[in-house]
């Protein structure tokens, strides 16, 4: 198969996902474009990945928020704490087994990425401690947390601004 694209014509491949129990079987086979395909197929995970991080990320934070309700956030506490748990685990796996590139957009940029990016910033925190350069590690953990908190204040400034705008 083929698909004709900007640059020409990109043959196809299938890739098939798939889950078997004893009593029930489903497969989906998805067309990818092989002309490129080390990098579509990057393309690819982690457009997957985000999905199944997203829909995690939903699903955690509705169960918390049922059962933990009150003032506190507890559901974006428990993502991004166990965001940094699997980011902590998987680095540390991908660092001593030998995992494709793909493989580790699928997992750290698409999953973890869609399910947390408080994750990507805590694992960058610990790598620049873990290399000596605690200054920048320090600089890192106050720069994202003040500026954090600074910049959704002034996108609330901003939205209300602009709608008080609007209204007029």
């Amino acid at each position: 198969m083929y698909i004709i694209a900007g640059n020409g014509v990109l043959p196809l491949t299938t890739v098939q996902f798939g889950s078997v129990d004893d009593s029930y079987q489903s497969y989906y086979t998805v067309l990818i474009p092989v002309g490129r395909s080390k990098e579509m197929l990057k393309i690819f995970f982690i457009a997957v990945g985000g999905a199944v991080g997203a829909l995690l990320r939903y699903g955690v934070s509705g169960v918390t928020y049922k059962y933990l309700n009150g003032f506190f956030p507890w559901g974006t506490l428990i993502v991004n704490i166990s965001g940094c748990l699997i980011i902590g685990f998987l680095w540390q796996l991908f660092e001593t087994t030998v995992a494709s590139p793909s493989l580790r957009a699928l997992f750290l940029i698409g999953f973890l990425g869609a399910y947390t990016t408080f994750s990507t910033y805590a694992l960058e925190t610990f790598n620049l401690i873990r290399e000596n350069e605690v200054m920048f590690a320090l600089y890192n953990f106050l720069l994202n947390n003040a500026l954090g908190i600074v910049f959704v204040f002034f996108g609330f400034v901003l939205s209300r601004f602009l709608f008080t705008l609007l209204l007029k």
